[in-house]
């Protein structure tokens, strides 16, 4: 079963677990883009994909599509699925089109208000926190899936405190989840401090660090703001060295990123998750950095 084989891979003591995720395109010539991409990290030990699930419904539509076309290309793919607006029937008929579609897994999330919008609004029918919709997956799929969920290294933007955020994750876990992947952090300590929290409230299933090779200053605070991740003051100073030289800031984010992972695994992670943003010559660079 593809979700034997994911997960046996990604228990494994022998080398770490190695996956990157990419968004839908809204174009052909995106997708086409997305898809070489897809195909140039193949070979550089990748164990697989993710892909991302719009939360303002305009692009949802492509998952089945593009996704199909990963599993096709021969990523083992974990694919996103929300709670935002949808009904409980209405995941449940997605939960079955990703099984018809050979997906090995599903990434369980609440989901970020669509556009427009500051508050999260639960569908009348549907869930309020992710913990309902990976207890959906095991009800309606049992043993089909892999279940990943999300952790916060730097805590939800909406959690009051980290014994409450810890608390969530574990209940997540407890639900039926295999696996967490991070939200990007571009602090190590971050990353092992959040860690030895969900240890210490039961949480023992593989926790997979998210990294993002950050594309330049401007981009890193406009992400880091979305989630409230902090930029280390180091990682600042080497992109201001760069002026405006946005060749020069994409190096040093692929140069820090593989800092990271590098030290990530010196201290024994299962794995590394990789933010690539579809972006294929920071992705091709750090894998390749990493191999040298």
């Amino acid at each position: 079963m593809l979700r034997d084989a994911f997960l046996s891979r990604l228990r494994s003591p022998g080398r770490p677990t190695v996956s990157v995720e990419f968004f839908p395109p809204k174009k052909p010539e995106e997708a086409a883009a997305m898809l070489e991409t897809a195909r140039a990290l193949q070979p550089l030990g990748i164990d697989f994909a993710s892909f991302t699930y719009g939360a303002g419904g305009s692009d949802r539509s492509t998952v089945l599509e593009y996704g199909s076309k990963l599993v096709q290309a021969g990523f083992p793919l974990i694919a996103h699925l929300t709670c935002v607006g949808h009904s409980r029937a209405e995941l449940a008929d997605i939960i079955a089109k990703y099984d018809d579609a050979g997906f090995a897994g599903i990434l369980a999330l609440r989901g970020d208000p669509p556009k427009g919008q500051t508050e999260f609004t639960a569908h009348p029918e549907g869930f309020a926190h992710a913990l309902g919709l990976v207890d959906l997956i095991r009800r309606e799929r049992p043993g089909r899936f892999a279940v990943g969920v999300a952790g916060f290294p730097e805590r939800h933007p909406s959690s009051p405190d980290d014994l409450s955020d810890i608390r969530h994750l574990a209940g997540k876990v407890a639900a039926g989840a295999d696996f967490v992947t991070t939200q990007l952090f571009l602090d190590n300590e971050d990353y092992f401090r959040f860690v030895a929290r969900a240890r210490a409230a039961g949480v023992s299933v593989p926790i997979l660090p998210g990294i993002m090779p950050v594309l330049s200053l401007k981009q890193a605070r406009r992400f880091c703001g979305f989630c409230q991740a902090k930029i280390p003051a180091a990682l600042i100073q080497e992109l201001e060295a760069c002026g405006e030289d946005e060749e020069a800031q994409r190096k040093v984010g692929v140069s820090w990123a593989g800092r990271q992972i590098r030290g990530l695994l010196g201290r024994g992670v299962p794995g590394y998750h990789v933010y690539i943003l579809n972006r294929s010559q920071s992705a091709l660079e750090l894998f390749a950095q990493l191999k040298s």
